[in-house]
């Protein structure tokens, strides 16, 4: 419906979605020629606004004369009205300073970053840390803590650890299973987790597995080490959400806190953000779930080299600062892809 849209009905509908972005009230034809220099009368831009509701643009709530947008409306005005401001040299150094990699541990960098999301934007900050099974293996260690009872330590190339209690049927000395890590650490290095699996499942099919016990046991453990790939999500700010005008209605509430308690949903998202590279904004219905009607999701995918590894992202309501939230996104996944790959 965009080419059927006057530069009028344009100029008008992004009056009424930057009027209701900053007040979460209806908005109406008085109040907008008065906040906007459009040289309209009332009555004019009374009669654009009628159109942009037939057109699908705008609605009226039943308590208000005012109008509001729709998602259809949001959509044009992030694809073809938005202008999308660059951030300030200040937010940049921000940003790099809170999302700084030396001295920790890659999930502490994204949790922080989620922190980072959130408070830079004022709504929800979501990151999904790389699956563990796209990481390049560096070392697995195992460490006698019982007579049949040890830790399987799992260290990826970007330092990302996994450690997994594990019972085995029979003691085993500690001595063997520093051979053990030793045998694994020589044979698998430079392969992604993922591609461990498929040489160890290789291996347990081949005849040496039959004749070498050390072997065969060093298969059975570095198994059970890998038999979940359990991906990490980070969700901070949901209180931001909360303190929305448009979500005060206690019935809401209760539906968003549902929403969020499972990260369930926010992961189902994010795996389809990751479906193509770079910033991604699906607007309440486009989500195609019910939980998230009246909310808006701004993502981008953070990579190492050529690979999609992640992606990070701003939860909010439709009625976002979408020209001030989509740089933070942006700039932030390229940031944390520059970080992992210097790492």
């Amino acid at each position: 419906m965009e080419e059927q849209l006057s530069e009028r009905g344009k100029r008008i509908l992004e009056a009424v979605i930057e009027d209701y972005i900053a007040t979460a009230e209806p908005v109406g034809s008085r109040t907008l020629t008065k906040s906007h220099a459009l040289a309209l009368s009332p009555a004019t831009v009374r009669n654009v606004m009628s159109d942009l509701e037939e057109m699908g643009f705008l609605t009226s709530p039943h308590t208000s004369a005012g109008r509001i947008p729709t998602d259809k409306a949001y959509r044009l005005y992030v694809n073809s009205i938005l202008e999308v401001r660059n951030l300030t040299r200040d937010n940049r150094e921000e940003i790099k300073r809170r999302c700084q990699l030396a001295g920790k541990d890659i999930s502490e960098v994204l949790k922080e970053t989620s922190r980072l999301l959130s408070s830079t934007s004022s709504y929800m900050g979501v990151v999904m840390a790389p699956r563990f099974a796209a990481n390049v293996f560096r070392q697995l260690e195992f460490v006698r803590l019982s007579s049949h009872r040890l830790l399987a330590i799992l260290v990826s190339q970007n330092g990302a650890v996994q450690n997994r209690l594990i019972e085995t049927d029979h003691e085993i000395g500690q001595d063997d299973l520093v051979r053990m890590g030793n045998y694994l650490n020589e044979q698998l290095k430079g392969l992604t987790i993922a591609q461990v699996r498929e040489r160890l499942l290789f291996e347990m099919k081949s005849e040496k597995v039959r004749y070498d016990a050390m072997l065969s046991q060093a298969i059975v453990l570095s198994e059970a080490t890998l038999k979940s790939d359990d991906t990490q999500i980070f969700v901070e700010g949901q209180a931001n959400i909360l303190e929305q005008p448009e979500f005060h209605d206690a019935a809401k509430m209760r539906e968003i806190f549902r929403a969020f308690e499972s990260k369930g949903l926010i992961l189902d998202l994010l795996d389809r953000a990751m479906q193509a590279e770079g910033v991604q904004i699906f607007i309440g219905s486009e989500s195609h779930l019910v939980k998230m009607e009246g909310m808006s999701l701004i993502t981008s995918t953070y990579m190492t080299g050529k690979d999609t590894v992640g992606v990070l992202g701003v939860i909010g309501p439709t009625r976002m600062g979408y020209g001030r939230v989509i740089p933070i996104v942006d700039y932030t996944a390229k940031l944390i892809s520059r970080l992992l790959e210097t790492e």
